[in-house]
């Protein structure tokens, strides 16, 4: 019997016949007006310059381009309130800003010069309102359930403003004043804010440092202590205050060009883990996009892909509770595709591959293990680690000498010169992301999940499942006929093979198998794959696997999760990880974010087969957890093969294929102590193989 799951993702779709039409669970909220954009400087100021209403306007107009406004719920915008804004900020300083309606220009010059890089407009105080009032809008579309996730368009933005204090273009903190505004309205008691600015959100760190119900999150280019805000306190070490200590991280690049994989590495090995212990009961997330390609301000590499898998982790906490608030972002190409990259994983679209090698550069391995160094005594997850600092390793101390003067990081070039030099970089900007878009942003299946279940166990899937004909079955069991003879077995097995083609010709997206014999049928699948032409397919068998497969070419790589140790040793392509779930607690975050995810994306696989044999050992929450985070990768394109005996994971399986968002994880622990050893010895024996596994392990210079 073959199944089929559809559903309408785009307007791409709207003429295929689909059996069913399914929508997200809750939709994803939007939250603009153009009315922000009328926040501008009045006169010449070289740092104030770029922060312009266009940064607001080139999203929205992309956003339509792209066909994503329709498909998000659309939030009306209302102000925030000054009981909402003193929240956080302090009634003297609320005053100040609401005198800036009334000036003329000359006095609100003199107004702006009393801060650090900002500008005050006549309309300021307003649209800082409408920023606010944004924020919170999207934050009741998610805690009450009317959507459920969704991304607030705002000017002017707010992380760098301080209780009484604008600054960094900042008027007031509008995930600050989220935060606080869900907890008294909501009771929340764990908030996660992740910071992916270029700059530090040194006024969110100011105001949560002694707080333990908040979880600050921040990368910042640092370049020891010379890159602005240039503060001592946004070095790795600034942990927190009092009871808040622990729940303050911060991640300093001293370098800029940072790429995909030194962002997805700070991830993998500080961030999901100390989130996934945290357990939030939301997520706000700061969104600057000055940390993208091509921004004069941050400089650094990442291309906009890497905020879409940025996105599809953090979706993944909270259950799917996710607010994003822009923040920074001052070339416009680049920050606008960033954002509709964000609004298209929010949507649950399947995410484009990650570009680039993934190999983080030595001075983000720097970073990572000084900042898990910092948190060890603080979280479960690092206490088992045997960290130090790892100092000078690629740049010098970030102490600075007595009387050295601190820099902003910037040449000494002349203002025309420097005007210039960004123009043409602008430019080259441009034209890379013009094509690179094109090559990373596929036309989607029209179909998201392909299901053949055996008639007896189709209650156990989610509901509105249809019966699809498969006409290419006899074709298919000659292929099969050379593993089995018995004809119920051929059917079963033609079955697999059609939508594992399915899969690869991109009419489907994934693919969900029962079989009476789990090695057989994977054994089956990557043979046909070779067929298939496909040139890098990751295998993770859960369970006792039996069966042999050709791993030299690198075309395959297999990772075994099984409950007895493997006999053959660990290489390269073909990983045992000998695995016992505590029945009672949640602890595959430790060799997800430890081992499997930092390998898998190396690896980068056009497809990904997950099988679940027999006498599997993760149980429900592992597995889910495991599909759930694997989307991310191969385009979401899985094939999913399940033993007969395992058919009540059925439902737990076909959800993370169909982009349903888990009901939550629980508080994640630290593994028992064999697993963690079983970890350890894998990060150390495959290291050079795989790099994203040297930040957490001891590293040499000479060995890299």
């Amino acid at each position: 019997m073959f199944f089929v799951l559809k559903y309408v993702q785009s307007e791409t779709c709207a003429n295929v016949p689909c059996l069913f039409i399914r929508t997200m669970a809750s939709g994803t909220a939007l939250v603009y007006d153009d009315e922000m954009t009328s926040h501008k400087l009045l006169w010449e100021d070289a740092i104030c310059a770029i922060e312009i209403p266009e940064r607001l306007s080139s999203c929205y107009e992309n956003l339509k381009r792209y066909n994503l406004v329709e498909r998000c719920l659309s939030v009306p915008v209302r102000e925030g309130t000054e009981d909402e804004i003193t929240l956080v900020h302090s009634l003297d300083y609320l005053e100040i800003v609401k005198t800036t309606q009334k000036m003329n220009e000359e006095e609100l010059r003199k107004a702006s010069a009393n801060y650090d890089a900002v500008f005050f407009h006549p309309t300021t105080y307003r649209c800082a309102k409408l920023a606010v009032g944004a924020t919170l809008q999207l934050v009741d579309a998610v805690m009450s359930g009317t959507t459920r996730n969704g991304m607030a368009l705002v000017r002017p933005p707010g992380h760098h403003s301080q209780r009484s204090a604008a600054n960094g273009f900042c008027v007031f903190n509008n995930v600050a004043i989220a935060a606080k505004y869900a907890q008294r309205k909501y009771g929340l008691q764990r908030v996660l804010i992740v910071d992916w600015d270029v700059h530090h959100g040194q006024g969110i760190q100011y105001i949560f440092e002694e707080d333990p119900s908040v979880l600050y999150f921040s990368w910042h280019r640092f370049e020891h202590q010379r890159y602005w805000p240039c503060l001592r306190e946004s070095n790795y070490d600034a942990v927190g205050r009092g009871k808040g200590m622990g729940f303050n991280i911060n991640v300093p690049w001293n370098k800029t060009g940072m790429k995909n994989s030194d962002y997805l590495a700070v991830f993998l090995h500080v961030l999901l883990p100390v989130a996934f212990e945290f357990d939030p009961e939301v997520v706000l997330v700061s969104a600057g996009y000055d940390s993208g390609i091509g921004d004069p301000e941050g400089q650094m590499s990442a291309t906009p892909e890497c905020f879409a898998h940025l996105t599809h982790f953090l979706m993944h906490l909270a259950k799917g509770k996710l607010c994003v608030v822009l923040e920074g972002g001052y070339h416009l190409r680049s920050l606008s595709e960033s954002v509709c990259m964000t609004i298209k994983t929010l949507l649950g679209d399947p995410l484009p591959s990650l570009s680039g090698e993934m190999k983080p550069c030595l001075s983000a391995v720097e970073s990572i293990h000084d900042v898990r160094a910092a948190h060890k005594s603080y979280w479960k997850c690092l206490s088992h680690e045997d960290l130090t600092p790892l100092k000078n390793l690629s740049t010098k101390s970030c102490q600075l000498e007595q009387g050295e003067a601190v820099l902003t990081g910037a040449p000494l070039v002349s203002q025309q010169e420097a005007g210039k030099a960004n123009s043409d970089e602008a430019t080259k900007t441009d034209k890379f992301l013009e094509l690179h878009m094109k090559e990373i942003l596929t036309v989607e299946p029209p179909v998201k999940t392909a299901v053949a279940v055996p008639e007896r166990n189709v209650n156990l899937l989610p509901s509105s499942v249809q019966n699809e004909k498969n006409e290419d079955i006899e074709e298919l069991n000659a292929i099969v006929r050379e593993f089995v003879k018995e004809e119920k077995a051929l059917n079963a097995l033609g079955n697999m093979l059609a939508i594992l083609e399915k899969i690869v010709k991109k009419k489907v997206t994934s693919g969900l198998v029962v079989s009476q014999e789990a090695s057989v049928s994977s054994a089956l699948a990557l043979k046909h794959c070779h067929n298939l032409r496909l040139q890098k397919v990751l295998c993770i068998f859960i369970g006792d696997m039996d069966m042999k497969i050709d791993l030299d070419d690198g075309k395959v790589l297999l990772m075994n999760i099984c409950g007895k140790p493997s006999e053959q040793a660990n290489t390269k392509y073909n990983v045992s990880l000998n695995w016992k779930e505590d029945a009672e607690k949640s602890t595959f975050s430790s060799a997800l974010f430890g081992f499997i995810l930092p390998v898998a994306y190396s690896y980068q696989p056009d497809l990904m087969v997950i099988v679940v044999g027999s006498n599997q050992t993760l149980g429900t929450n592992g597995i889910s957890m495991l599909m759930s985070l694997l989307q991310g990768l191969a385009q979401s394109r899985i094939l999913a093969l399940i033993q007969d005996t395992e058919v009540q994971l059925l439902e737990n399986i076909t959800k993370p294929l169909m982009g349903d968002i888990t009901p939550g994880f629980g508080t994640c622990t630290p593994a028992l102590q064999e697993n963690m050893q079983m970890v350890k010895k894998l990060q150390e024996q495959l290291q050079q193989e795989w790099k994203m596994l040297q930040c957490s392990v001891k590293v040499s210079l000479t060995e890299r």
